[in-house]
């Protein structure tokens, strides 16, 4: 679909880049020429994805231990990164979600999705930017984020909020850091399930007829975002500054999805907080 080297001369730094959607993305940007670095929490995990893109791909990977929730351990991640070279591009796709009765929603539980999921992909943005900035550096933002930004969400309020206030960033820095030669943009993806996504989004006691109602009639492949992102933080997609591209088949038009959970019962709610509790 693209030239081989669309993305050579590209120092890509992932959030959550071990799993997911992360991985699908950076494995598509690692076979365009990009070279990567990973960031998560759990370092197994990125020494094991950065291993397999290494033995199958042929790819420049680092990886970086980092909890973003924290500002100051993002700043000497940076920092760290910076070493070597500038990157060039930021993909914000580390975030927190499940479902829940919002009225029941602790302190906690509210921060736990909120930290991930709009002040670290913050944190990382600023730190970003002030360095490119700084250093007169062209750059690219992409963060990746729901179509709860357009229809808003029942049961998922505190990520429809985080994400719905990352694409004001978006559309906030383009106007002011655009002309700086830093682009921000933005995937509103659809379903692409994921063990972890899946696990909280879609558990046992929900039904799995989503995907027929699906105007497509099917969730999307996870080299469908991959493409739609190498393009994205590419030159060609130089002329692209503040938007969203919605990924969905469609789904958006027709609903939130979240209208089943409205018809649960008490029972199947408390049934979903004891199996978050135990895990």
């Amino acid at each position: 679909m693209f030239e081989k080297g669309l993305l050579a001369k590209k120092r890509i730094l992932i959030t959550g880049g071990g799993s997911g959607l992360g991985a699908a993305m950076g494995a598509r940007f690692a076979e365009l020429g990009a070279e990567l670095i990973i960031c998560g929490r759990r370092e197994g995990l990125l020494e094991e994805t950065a291993g397999k893109f290494r033995s199958e791909l042929g790819a420049k990977v680092s990886t970086a231990r980092c909890d973003i929730r924290d500002g100051a351990a993002v700043e000497a991640m940076m920092d760290q990164v910076w070493q070597d070279a500038p990157i060039d591009v930021l993909v914000n796709n580390a975030a927190a979600t499940f479902i829940a009765q919002s009225e029941h929603l602790s302190f906690r539980a509210a921060d736990a999705i909120l930290a991930p999921t709009l002040h670290g992909t913050m944190y990382c943005t600023l730190a970003a930017g002030r360095r490119w900035i700084d250093g007169k550096h062209k750059g690219v933002v992409l963060s990746i984020l729901s179509t709860s930004t357009i229809t808003g969400r029942a049961f998922t309020v505190p990520s429809s909020m985080a994400k719905t206030a990352v694409l004001a960033m978006t559309k906030s820095l383009a106007v002011e850091w655009g002309p700086k030669g830093i682009r921000t943009v933005a995937i509103a993806p659809g379903a692409f399930p994921t063990p972890g996504a899946t696990g909280q989004l879609r558990p046992e006691a929900r039904t799995e007829t989503w995907s027929q109602r699906n105007p497509l009639g099917r969730a999307g492949e996870h080299s469908e975002l991959a493409n739609l992102a190498a393009f994205l933080i590419s030159d060609q997609a130089g002329y692209i500054n503040g938007e969203m591209v919605v990924q969905d088949g469609g789904a958006h038009l027709r609903s939130s999805g979240a209208e089943d959970l409205l018809q649960w019962t008490d029972a199947q709610w408390e049934s979903q907080r004891a199996a978050r509790a135990k895990g």
